[in-house]
């Protein structure tokens, strides 16, 4: 069998934490930030845990 290869998409979006729970970015912090008040700015600047309905997904595609 060839080996699993890891997903470079997801490996740049997604950090594991030590504990082996998932951490993602908002979305909607790369561009028009100007009509963004600077209160939604801050609220999306913050990292978040990925849902678990998602996570097996995604650690599958992380190679975990």
């Amino acid at each position: 069998m060839p080996k699993m290869k890891t997903h470079k998409g997801a490996k740049a979006r997604f950090k594991i934490t030590g504990t082996g729970k998932l951490r993602r970015r908002s979305m909607g912090m790369n561009h028009i930030l100007e009509k963004k008040s600077p209160t939604r700015r801050r609220r999306l600047n913050r990292v978040s845990d990925v849902s678990p309905a998602d996570s097996p997904r995604i650690k599958r595609q992380l190679g975990i």
